[in-house]
């Protein structure tokens, strides 16, 4: 061989196993990484939602803060899948689309006789070619209460 010259060796070895993770081990990390993303925007998104609606229903005059109170623990009872948020400044519960299900009016708001527990077109509550949507609350008893709980459960299904 000529001292000049070099001769070149294979540094590649067959049948070797590759070091580190696969690219179907690296994808599945990428995705539980967006998932993680995902949960944490969502979970971030219902603790600023239910501040939102803690805050706006702190700022009720009684009897409607008791009444919005007592609904807010019935949703988050009966309905864990519906995020609390605020809907023109009043208490209300979105899916998991966002889209407002439910919702809590103080009699303060437009200076009526009476509160309003309602409900939107995404709430599942059809029943034939004319069903009601809104509730008129003055107090809640326990048959009202009763009646919101079957009522979200409902809306819900």
């Amino acid at each position: 061989m000529n001292p000049g010259k070099r001769t070149t060796k294979s540094t590649t070895t067959i049948n070797k196993k590759p070091k580190g993770f696969t690219d179907e081990e690296r994808a599945a990390m990428k995705n539980r990484a967006q998932e993680l993303k995902a949960e944490a925007r969502a979970d971030k998104e219902k603790a600023d939602g239910e501040s939102a609606v803690l805050a706006a229903i702190a700022a009720m005059k009684e009897p409607d803060r008791a009444m919005a109170k007592r609904i807010h623990a019935i949703i988050k009872d009966r309905a864990p899948a519906l995020l609390p948020k605020t809907w023109y400044g009043m208490p209300a519960y979105a899916n998991k689309d966002g889209k407002v299900v439910c919702f809590f009016q103080t009699a303060q708001k437009f200076n009526t006789r009476y509160s309003t527990f309602g409900f939107n077109d995404t709430a599942n509550l059809d029943e034939g070619a004319m069903w009601p949507v809104a509730f008129a609350l003055k107090e809640l008893t326990a048959v009202a209460e009763e009646k919101i709980v079957a009522l979200v459960k409902k809306a819900v299904s």
